[in-house]
């Protein structure tokens, strides 16, 4: 799977076959992440940092508009949903 990538890894980085595969495979994992894990993930890292509530539910909705695939947009009150129910 994916070896035309692999192999461009490998001719263009000092990665190895193996390395190069795994690197794949953990930004692959990052972007199959649904909306709603991110969310979620991210408002426990922001909050971790300190950030509060408001600042942290609009650097999310910052943040989804330049994923990988972009979800719907959504407004505050839907992200906040998506964290406390």
């Amino acid at each position: 799977m994916h070896e035309e990538l692999v192999d461009h890894l490998t001719r263009s980085t000092p990665l190895s076959r193996g390395e190069a595969l795994r690197v794949i495979q953990d930004v692959l994992a990052f972007f199959d992440e649904t909306t709603q894990d991110y969310v979620r993930r991210r408002h426990r890292e922001l909050q971790a940092q300190g950030m509060q509530n408001a600042a942290i539910f609009e650097r999310i909705d910052a943040d989804l508009k330049y994923r990988a695939v972009a979800p719907p947009e959504l407004t505050l009150r839907q992200l906040r949903r998506m964290v406390y129910g």
